[in-house]
Protein backbone atom coordinates (compact mmCIF):
# COMPACT_ATOMS: atom_id res chain seq x y z
CA UNK A 1 0.00 0.00 0.00
CA UNK A 2 2.88 2.35 0.81
CA UNK A 3 4.23 1.84 -2.72
CA UNK A 4 0.98 2.85 -4.41
CA UNK A 5 0.66 5.73 -1.98
CA UNK A 6 4.15 6.97 -3.03
CA UNK A 7 3.18 6.81 -6.73
CA UNK A 8 0.44 9.29 -6.02
CA UNK A 9 2.75 11.91 -4.53
CA UNK A 10 3.99 14.95 -6.49
CA UNK A 11 7.50 14.37 -5.13
CA UNK A 12 7.77 11.14 -7.14
CA UNK A 13 6.95 12.81 -10.43
CA UNK A 14 9.23 15.72 -9.62
CA UNK A 15 12.15 13.33 -9.12
CA UNK A 16 11.32 11.59 -12.44
CA UNK A 17 11.33 14.97 -14.20
CA UNK A 18 14.66 15.96 -12.63
CA UNK A 19 16.20 12.64 -13.73
CA UNK A 20 14.96 13.10 -17.31
CA UNK A 21 16.24 16.69 -17.49
CA UNK A 22 19.61 15.61 -16.07
CA UNK A 23 19.90 12.76 -18.62
CA UNK A 24 19.05 15.03 -21.56
CA UNK A 25 21.51 17.67 -20.34
CA UNK A 26 24.29 15.08 -20.00
CA UNK A 27 23.53 13.65 -23.46
CA UNK A 28 23.55 17.06 -25.11
CA UNK A 29 26.74 17.99 -23.28
CA UNK A 30 28.43 14.76 -24.44
CA UNK A 31 27.36 15.33 -28.05
CA UNK A 32 28.55 18.95 -27.92
CA UNK A 33 31.90 17.90 -26.51
CA UNK A 34 32.19 15.14 -29.12
CA UNK A 35 31.51 17.60 -31.95
CA UNK A 36 34.22 19.90 -30.63
CA UNK A 37 36.67 17.04 -30.16
CA UNK A 38 36.08 15.55 -33.63
CA UNK A 39 35.57 18.92 -35.36
CA UNK A 40 32.29 17.67 -36.80
CA UNK A 41 31.31 19.47 -40.00
CA UNK A 42 34.69 21.15 -40.31
CA UNK A 43 36.38 20.70 -43.71
CA UNK A 44 39.97 21.78 -44.24
CA UNK A 45 41.83 21.61 -47.55
CA UNK A 46 45.06 19.61 -47.27
CA UNK A 47 48.06 21.37 -48.85
CA UNK A 48 50.24 19.82 -51.55
CA UNK A 49 53.52 18.63 -50.02
CA UNK A 50 54.91 17.10 -53.23
CA UNK A 51 58.52 18.13 -53.81
CA UNK A 52 59.03 19.50 -50.27
CA UNK A 53 61.47 18.16 -47.70
CA UNK A 54 60.34 17.27 -44.17
CA UNK A 55 62.18 20.33 -42.83
CA UNK A 56 60.33 22.59 -45.28
CA UNK A 57 57.00 21.05 -44.30
CA UNK A 58 57.65 21.47 -40.57
CA UNK A 59 58.69 25.11 -41.10
CA UNK A 60 55.29 25.92 -42.60
CA UNK A 61 52.54 27.30 -40.32
CA UNK A 62 50.48 24.41 -38.97
CA UNK A 63 47.48 26.07 -37.35
CA UNK A 64 45.36 23.01 -38.08
CA UNK A 65 47.72 20.70 -36.19
CA UNK A 66 48.24 18.23 -39.02
CA UNK A 67 50.46 15.34 -37.91
CA UNK A 68 53.07 14.21 -40.44
CA UNK A 69 54.09 10.56 -40.43
CA UNK A 70 56.92 9.31 -42.67
CA UNK A 71 55.91 5.83 -43.84
CA UNK A 72 58.35 4.90 -46.61
CA UNK A 73 61.17 6.01 -48.88
CA UNK A 74 61.57 5.21 -52.57
CA UNK A 75 64.70 5.76 -54.62
CA UNK A 76 64.15 7.77 -57.80
CA UNK A 77 67.18 9.33 -59.49
CA UNK A 78 64.92 11.78 -61.35
CA UNK A 79 63.70 13.40 -58.11
CA UNK A 80 65.54 15.41 -55.44
CA UNK A 81 66.51 13.17 -52.49
CA UNK A 82 64.57 13.77 -49.29
CA UNK A 83 61.53 15.31 -51.00
CA UNK A 84 57.96 14.06 -50.77
CA UNK A 85 56.94 11.87 -53.69
CA UNK A 86 53.59 10.55 -52.34
CA UNK A 87 51.12 11.76 -49.72
CA UNK A 88 48.01 10.22 -48.21
CA UNK A 89 45.43 11.83 -48.19
CA UNK A 90 46.10 13.43 -51.55
CA UNK A 91 46.63 17.17 -51.96
CA UNK A 92 43.41 19.27 -51.89
CA UNK A 93 41.55 16.53 -50.00
CA UNK A 94 38.99 17.68 -47.43
CA UNK A 95 40.21 16.66 -43.98
CA UNK A 96 39.69 17.53 -40.33
CA UNK A 97 41.94 19.24 -37.84
CA UNK A 98 44.66 17.04 -36.30
CA UNK A 99 44.59 14.74 -39.36
CA UNK A 100 47.47 12.32 -39.76
CA UNK A 101 49.23 12.82 -43.11
CA UNK A 102 51.29 9.88 -44.35
CA UNK A 103 54.29 10.83 -46.49
CA UNK A 104 56.66 8.90 -48.75
CA UNK A 105 59.94 10.57 -49.61
CA UNK A 106 62.69 10.04 -52.15
CA UNK A 107 65.48 7.95 -50.62
CA UNK A 108 68.95 9.50 -50.60
CA UNK A 109 70.62 6.24 -51.58
CA UNK A 110 69.21 3.48 -53.80
CA UNK A 111 68.12 0.20 -52.31
CA UNK A 112 70.51 -2.71 -52.75
CA UNK A 113 69.36 -6.09 -54.06
CA UNK A 114 71.15 -9.37 -54.65
CA UNK A 115 71.93 -10.21 -58.24
CA UNK A 116 70.03 -13.39 -59.15
CA UNK A 117 71.64 -16.32 -60.94
CA UNK A 118 70.23 -16.24 -64.47
CA UNK A 119 72.71 -18.54 -66.14
CA UNK A 120 71.14 -21.45 -68.06
CA UNK A 121 67.64 -19.97 -67.64
CA UNK A 122 65.45 -19.14 -70.61
CA UNK A 123 65.19 -15.53 -71.66
CA UNK A 124 61.56 -15.47 -70.55
CA UNK A 125 62.47 -16.71 -67.05
CA UNK A 126 65.37 -14.27 -66.81
CA UNK A 127 63.18 -11.29 -67.72
CA UNK A 128 60.61 -12.28 -65.11
CA UNK A 129 63.22 -12.66 -62.37
CA UNK A 130 64.92 -9.35 -63.20
CA UNK A 131 61.56 -7.57 -63.00
CA UNK A 132 60.76 -9.23 -59.67
CA UNK A 133 64.12 -8.09 -58.27
CA UNK A 134 63.61 -4.51 -59.46
CA UNK A 135 66.37 -4.77 -62.07
CA UNK A 136 66.16 -3.83 -65.75
CA UNK A 137 67.40 -5.28 -69.01
CA UNK A 138 70.00 -3.21 -70.82
CA UNK A 139 71.09 -5.15 -73.92
CA UNK A 140 70.54 -8.61 -75.30
CA UNK A 141 73.75 -9.95 -76.84
CA UNK A 142 73.37 -12.95 -79.14
CA UNK A 143 76.29 -15.26 -79.93
CA UNK A 144 76.51 -18.54 -81.86
CA UNK A 145 75.42 -21.26 -79.43
CA UNK A 146 73.05 -24.22 -79.61
CA UNK A 147 70.99 -23.03 -76.57
CA UNK A 148 68.74 -20.55 -78.32
CA UNK A 149 67.42 -17.77 -76.06
CA UNK A 150 69.08 -19.29 -72.99
CA UNK A 151 71.24 -17.08 -70.77
CA UNK A 152 74.94 -17.89 -71.13
CA UNK A 153 76.39 -14.95 -69.19
CA UNK A 154 75.05 -12.03 -67.16
CA UNK A 155 76.88 -8.69 -67.36
CA UNK A 156 76.86 -5.43 -65.43
CA UNK A 157 78.76 -2.42 -66.78
CA UNK A 158 80.43 -4.72 -69.29
CA UNK A 159 81.77 -7.22 -66.76
CA UNK A 160 80.41 -10.55 -65.56
CA UNK A 161 78.42 -10.16 -62.35
CA UNK A 162 78.31 -13.06 -59.94
CA UNK A 163 75.08 -14.26 -58.31
CA UNK A 164 74.32 -12.72 -54.87
CA UNK A 165 76.46 -9.65 -55.64
CA UNK A 166 74.86 -6.55 -54.10
CA UNK A 167 73.69 -4.16 -56.79
CA UNK A 168 71.57 -1.03 -56.81
CA UNK A 169 67.89 -1.57 -57.46
CA UNK A 170 67.01 -0.35 -60.95
CA UNK A 171 70.42 -1.26 -62.39
CA UNK A 172 70.53 -2.43 -66.00
CA UNK A 173 71.80 -5.91 -66.76
CA UNK A 174 73.10 -7.24 -70.09
CA UNK A 175 72.24 -10.80 -71.04
CA UNK A 176 74.39 -12.92 -73.35
CA UNK A 177 72.15 -15.46 -75.10
CA UNK A 178 72.57 -18.22 -77.65
CA UNK A 179 71.09 -17.80 -81.11
CA UNK A 180 70.72 -21.53 -81.69
CA UNK A 181 72.80 -21.14 -84.85
CA UNK A 182 69.62 -19.61 -86.24
CA UNK A 183 70.42 -16.81 -88.66
CA UNK A 184 66.93 -16.28 -89.98
CA UNK A 185 65.53 -12.78 -90.51
CA UNK A 186 62.15 -11.58 -89.21
CA UNK A 187 59.95 -8.50 -89.38
CA UNK A 188 59.73 -5.90 -86.62
CA UNK A 189 56.70 -6.26 -84.28
CA UNK A 190 53.84 -3.75 -84.37
CA UNK A 191 54.44 -1.27 -81.53
CA UNK A 192 52.27 1.75 -82.35
CA UNK A 193 50.09 2.75 -79.38
CA UNK A 194 52.05 0.70 -76.83
CA UNK A 195 53.38 2.24 -73.63
CA UNK A 196 57.13 2.24 -73.08
CA UNK A 197 56.93 -0.77 -70.75
CA UNK A 198 54.80 -2.69 -73.23
CA UNK A 199 57.08 -1.84 -76.16
CA UNK A 200 60.19 -2.88 -74.24
CA UNK A 201 58.61 -6.19 -73.27
CA UNK A 202 57.52 -6.93 -76.83
CA UNK A 203 60.94 -6.13 -78.25
CA UNK A 204 62.81 -8.18 -75.66
CA UNK A 205 60.53 -11.16 -76.17
CA UNK A 206 61.12 -10.81 -79.91
CA UNK A 207 64.91 -11.00 -79.23
CA UNK A 208 65.41 -7.33 -80.16
CA UNK A 209 66.98 -4.36 -78.39
CA UNK A 210 65.67 -0.88 -77.68
CA UNK A 211 67.40 1.78 -79.75
CA UNK A 212 67.10 5.56 -79.45
CA UNK A 213 63.98 6.78 -77.64
CA UNK A 214 62.52 10.24 -78.27
CA UNK A 215 59.59 12.08 -76.65
CA UNK A 216 57.90 14.41 -79.15
CA UNK A 217 55.54 16.13 -76.68
CA UNK A 218 57.79 18.09 -74.36
CA UNK A 219 55.21 20.43 -72.80
CA UNK A 220 54.10 18.17 -69.97
CA UNK A 221 50.75 17.28 -71.50
CA UNK A 222 50.19 14.55 -68.94
CA UNK A 223 48.50 11.29 -69.80
CA UNK A 224 50.45 8.21 -70.86
CA UNK A 225 53.23 8.33 -73.44
CA UNK A 226 52.76 5.76 -76.19
CA UNK A 227 54.71 4.76 -79.27
CA UNK A 228 53.91 7.11 -82.14
CA UNK A 229 56.62 6.03 -84.57
CA UNK A 230 58.99 3.08 -84.74
CA UNK A 231 62.10 2.56 -86.82
CA UNK A 232 62.18 0.29 -88.72
CA UNK A 233 58.46 0.76 -89.40
CA UNK A 234 56.20 -2.23 -88.84
CA UNK A 235 55.19 -2.34 -92.52
CA UNK A 236 58.65 -1.80 -93.97
CA UNK A 237 60.58 -4.39 -95.93
CA UNK A 238 63.37 -4.33 -93.35
CA UNK A 239 64.20 -7.75 -91.93
CA UNK A 240 65.85 -7.97 -88.51
CA UNK A 241 68.18 -10.43 -86.82
CA UNK A 242 68.64 -11.43 -83.18
CA UNK A 243 69.83 -8.45 -81.14
CA UNK A 244 69.01 -5.75 -83.71
CA UNK A 245 67.83 -2.34 -82.49
CA UNK A 246 64.43 -0.67 -82.88
CA UNK A 247 64.14 3.08 -82.20
CA UNK A 248 60.94 4.54 -80.76
CA UNK A 249 59.25 7.93 -80.69
CA UNK A 250 56.53 8.65 -78.14
CA UNK A 251 53.59 11.02 -77.86
CA UNK A 252 51.14 11.67 -75.03
CA UNK A 253 47.77 9.99 -75.43
CA UNK A 254 46.30 13.09 -73.80
CA UNK A 255 47.52 15.27 -76.66
CA UNK A 256 47.07 12.78 -79.47
CA UNK A 257 44.25 10.44 -80.58
CA UNK A 258 45.92 7.04 -80.97
CA UNK A 259 42.67 5.21 -81.79
CA UNK A 260 42.10 7.22 -84.97
CA UNK A 261 45.80 7.11 -85.80
CA UNK A 262 46.01 3.32 -85.55
CA UNK A 263 42.81 2.90 -87.52
CA UNK A 264 44.21 5.12 -90.28
CA UNK A 265 47.44 3.17 -90.63
CA UNK A 266 45.76 -0.23 -90.28
CA UNK A 267 42.52 0.05 -92.23
CA UNK A 268 42.15 -3.67 -92.87
CA UNK A 269 40.54 -5.57 -89.95
CA UNK A 270 42.18 -8.82 -91.04
CA UNK A 271 45.64 -7.28 -90.93
CA UNK A 272 44.91 -5.79 -87.49
CA UNK A 273 43.90 -9.19 -86.10
CA UNK A 274 46.96 -10.94 -87.52
CA UNK A 275 49.31 -8.29 -86.12
CA UNK A 276 47.68 -8.40 -82.68
CA UNK A 277 47.88 -12.19 -82.62
CA UNK A 278 51.61 -12.06 -83.32
CA UNK A 279 52.10 -9.48 -80.56
CA UNK A 280 49.96 -11.49 -78.14
CA UNK A 281 52.06 -14.60 -78.74
CA UNK A 282 55.12 -12.76 -77.42
CA UNK A 283 53.41 -11.93 -74.12
CA UNK A 284 51.02 -14.79 -73.44
CA UNK A 285 53.28 -16.47 -70.84
CA UNK A 286 54.52 -13.29 -69.20
CA UNK A 287 52.53 -12.38 -66.04
CA UNK A 288 51.70 -8.77 -65.22
CA UNK A 289 51.46 -5.69 -67.42
CA UNK A 290 49.24 -7.52 -69.91
CA UNK A 291 48.00 -5.53 -72.85
CA UNK A 292 44.41 -4.68 -73.65
CA UNK A 293 44.47 -5.94 -77.22
CA UNK A 294 40.84 -5.06 -77.78
CA UNK A 295 41.61 -1.36 -77.64
CA UNK A 296 42.95 -1.50 -81.20
CA UNK A 297 40.20 -3.55 -82.76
Amino acid sequence: MRFFYFLGQKKFYLQILIAIVAFVALLMGALFFLNIYTHHGEALILPNYYGLTMDEIEEKPNEHNFRYILTDSIYDNTKKPGTVILQNPLADSKVKRNRKVYLTIVATTPEKVKMPNLKDLSKRQALNILKTKGLKVNLLHYIPHFAQDNVLTQLFNGDTIQPDSLIQKGSKIDLVLGNGYNYRKFKVPFLIGKTQAEAHKILHMASLNIGEETYLDQNNYGGVYRVYLQFPEFDSDSMLSFGDFVSLEYRSDFAFDFDDYIESILPDTTSIDSILMSVDSLLIELPGDTLDLNQYR
